[in-house]
């Protein structure tokens, strides 16, 4: 039996509530008040996927960042080297709930996807794109600005750690060479 009387019409949509939890625990969205990440919610868009349904593919023009609500998406680079003439897919990482990707192509002209995201299971994905970001920072300046610090430091972060990779991966081909007659 349903009982129309008992529902709570002013609750809000379990869904709803969800991508804002997803949104407020975002990094690059943490600083944000509640009034901005209210304003940010209706600015985003919300699409799910199927398992195996592509993202977005390698090479493809980026023209926005993804924050996963649920479900996992994995990411793989093509390659084409000397060693491996034929196309190899290798694969990069997997990422859950909470977890975001493809934020370069907020700040890029024309960027370029430099991996393809896949999704593993059903997934419900966040889109927050460079016109999303433009608006916001027209109309809300100060917000905008927010944002954007906090997009520089997540992209700084990555660079370091980047930057440390191939350091060391530069050391470990120096020895492996150093051992080769």
């Amino acid at each position: 039996m349903i009982s129309y009387i008992w529902d709570n019409y002013f609750r809000k949509d379990s869904a709803e509530r969800n991508e804002l939890e997803v949104l407020r625990n975002c990094y690059l969205f943490e600083t944000l008040s509640k009034k901005e990440l209210r304003f940010l919610k209706e600015t985003v868009h919300v699409r799910t996927y199927r398992p195996g349904e592509i993202v977005f593919r390698q090479g493809e023009l980026g023209i926005g960042m993804y924050i996963i609500v649920r479900g996992a998406i994995e990411i793989f680079i093509e390659t084409n080297t000397p060693e491996t003439p034929s196309d190899a897919t290798l694969f990069v990482t997997r990422l859950v709930s909470g977890d975001f990707f493809g934020e370069l192509s907020l700040i890029e002209n024309n960027s370029r996807r430099t991996a393809t995201a896949i999704a593993s299971e059903e997934t419900s994905l966040i889109g927050f794109f460079k016109p999303d970001l433009m608006d916001i920072v027209d109309r809300q300046p100060a917000t905008g600005v927010k944002i954007l610090m906090r997009l520089g430091e997540v992209l700084g972060r990555r660079l370091k750690e980047t930057t440390l990779k191939v350091s060391e991966l530069k050391r470990e081909l120096k020895r492996l060479g150093e051992k080769t007659p």
